[in-house]
């Protein structure tokens, strides 16, 4: 489980094929972003295994299944691109986002990039259609792993407001029209959904 408050963003060192799937290796991370290999961390929203430690100017190594290749954009990563990292919640933590799996949903398409005016952006996303029913006004998503307040929902599009540290600190900062990025609605809202539907077909 993660809250969505990325503690770091490093680039891809490189993408291989590895049987099935592949293998993604990352840029070191600052020192303080210490992991053990088997450790959970979402990259970009995607909720991943540590297979491999930094070691010798190497970055973290994780597989990546043919599933989580299909369902997401790190299969066309390339060198240099940027991830967002953060490390697992441990209990007894603050909470400063929303409670987030890093199960992504579906990919969604930014479609404009603008300034807001106080040295933050707003960016307008387009979702998948079934996903749709999840946005409520002022409620979470999780883009590319960052928790984020859903504004203004129309059909499938909704804003969000990225304020100046969130640009600096995720690869938000450098998003632009035509992106793809993870996402990941407000695992509350499904266990609702799905609780009313078993409500219903016992009625």
């Amino acid at each position: 489980m993660f809250t969505g408050l990325v503690e770091c963003s490093v680039p891809v060192k490189s993408l291989a094929p590895a049987g099935a799937g592949a293998r993604l290796v990352l840029e070191p991370a600052p020192a303080e972003f210490s992991v053990r290999r088997g450790d959970s961390v979402a990259v970009s929203g995607c909720c991943l295994t540590v297979a491999g430690v930094p070691g010798r100017g190497t970055g973290l190594a994780f597989d990546l299944s043919a599933e989580t290749l299909a369902r997401t954009w790190l299969g066309c990563a390339r060198p240099g691109t940027p991830v967002n990292l953060e490390r697992a919640l441990q209990l007894g933590e603050r909470l400063g986002g929303h409670l987030v799996q890093g199960h992504v949903d579906g990919l969604a398409r930014i479609r404009a990039v603008r300034d807001s005016g106080d040295g933050g952006k707003v960016i307008a996303v387009d979702v998948p259609r079934e996903l749709e029913r999840f946005l409520v006004d002022k409620g979470s998503i999780t883009l590319d792993g960052v928790s984020l307040t859903v504004v203004r929902p129309r059909g499938v599009r909704l804003d969000v407001a990225l304020i100046p540290l969130t640009l600096q600190a995720t690869s938000l900062g450098s998003a632009q029209a035509g992106q793809l990025v993870h996402v990941e609605a407000d695992v509350l809202g499904k266990w609702v959904e799905r609780l009313l539907a078993a409500r219903a077909s016992r009625s």
